[in-house]
């Protein structure tokens, strides 16, 4: 079982990738779900965004809205069909 990145201080940027974890929005909606090869793929690429956003302490940051998690999992369920 791999473990979830989620360090409690969730926030999107405006690419949609949290501040806390770096995960996009997708990965975070997804992550239940998904297997150990997708969470294996998310956590190779967690690393250089890090690197690539700094740490967020000069992002603005939004909370993830119950309608934006609702419109990300609708728009993957239906991906997945």
């Amino acid at each position: 079982m791999i473990h979830s990145p989620c360090v409690a201080k969730c926030g999107l940027n405006d690419d949609d990738i949290c501040v806390g974890c770096y995960r996009t929005i997708d990965e975070i909606v997804g992550w239940s779900a998904g297997d150990d090869v997708f969470k294996a793929e998310v956590w190779e690429k967690l690393a250089k965004r890090k690197t690539e956003l700094g740490k967020g302490e000069n992002s603005e940051s939004k909370r993830i809205s119950r309608q934006k998690w609702q419109e990300t999992e609708a728009r993957l369920t239906l991906n997945e069909l």
